[in-house]
């Protein structure tokens, strides 16, 4: 049985940095949530393709572990073509195909519908909600979503956010979502509506743990070279629910280890353009950054 379900978008990413130009690289928010989740786990995806979807990018998926059975192939992949100037913290679409995403309605497959940890990477709302009322009793909920959410359909991202256990936002979106320019207020706001712990994500700049009584602030990893920050917030996601699914505690301390744990595979993900570093990333890479934070937070 697989440890975690993960719905979100798979994509061909087009992008443009300073650094350099990939065309239609295998990305999405699913994608890079289940890759970054499979170093600690095992993942089943839930997304759609096309027909046009390469067999070696399945054939990456199904090396790491995933589980596509929730895989839907309809007629064109879903394709998002962005940029990056040097703030690299803030991407810029050129364009966006929506192709077979346009009419996708989830269907979780029996074999999924009792999985215990449930992360529900950015794609909208709506299909955030139906997944979780075809699911049984899952024991922890991630949420993740994005500012085109928050703008289009508020409602919904509200509705969801009370059914989840973690809810992820970076700092543009807590701010936009709860209007203020302050993020402890945006934090306090979020856990009020019913969500054990927030975290917002800073970037570069690291992430900020948010429950009841405590927070916590991680470092973001001094990077030199930086190529390409795509999925890096998924990654993040994916990396933190696939480290508590493996050690099944969901102690504040034990967040603070998986944000880090995130921290760690969403830094090796901006040193190359898409999966490129992922594909090639070892265990072994992740506990030597991991230590270094550890050695960066002590005074």
């Amino acid at each position: 049985m697989d440890d975690i379900l993960i719905i979100g978008t798979v994509a061909f990413d087009t992008i443009e940095t300073p650094f350099g130009r990939v065309e239609k690289a295998l990305g999405g928010s699913a994608t890079y949530a289940s890759f970054a989740a499979s170093f600690f786990s095992r993942p089943a995806l839930i997304s759609v393709i096309g027909k046009d979807f390469p067999k070696e990018y399945l054939d990456l998926l199904r090396k790491r572990g995933i589980s596509l059975e929730g895989l839907k192939v309809d007629d064109k992949t879903f394709h998002w073509e962005g940029f990056y100037e040097y703030d690299m913290n803030e991407a810029k679409t050129r364009r966006t195909e929506l192709n077979s995403l346009e009419n996708f309605r989830v269907q979780v497959p029996e074999s999924f519908k009792d999985t215990k940890y449930v992360f529900l990477a950015n794609i909208d709302p709506e299909q955030q909600l139906e997944t979780l009322r075809q699911m049984e009793k899952p024991e922890l909920v991630v949420l993740d979503t994005m500012n085109f959410w928050i703008t289009n359909k508020k409602k919904h991202v509200l509705e969801i956010m009370k059914k989840a256990d973690v809810l992820l936002l970076n700092d543009g979106e807590a701010r936009q979502l709860f209007g203020t320019v302050s993020l402890v207020k945006a934090a306090n706001d979020a856990l009020s509506l019913g969500p054990k712990a927030v975290i917002i994500k800073k970037g570069e700049h690291g992430a900020l743990l948010f429950t009841k009584n405590k927070h916590f602030s991680a470092p973001g990893y001094p990077l030199e070279n930086i190529k390409d920050p795509t999925g890096c917030g998924d990654s993040f996601g994916g990396a933190f629910i696939g480290y508590l699914a493996k050690t099944k505690d969901m102690s504040e301390r034990n967040f603070r280890k998986a944000i880090i744990y995130g921290s760690v595979v969403a830094s090796h993900n901006a040193e190359d353009f898409g999966l490129n570093r992922l594909v090639k990333l070892k265990m072994d890479d992740i506990e030597k950054r991991y230590g270094e934070f550890q050695d960066m937070r002590e005074f």
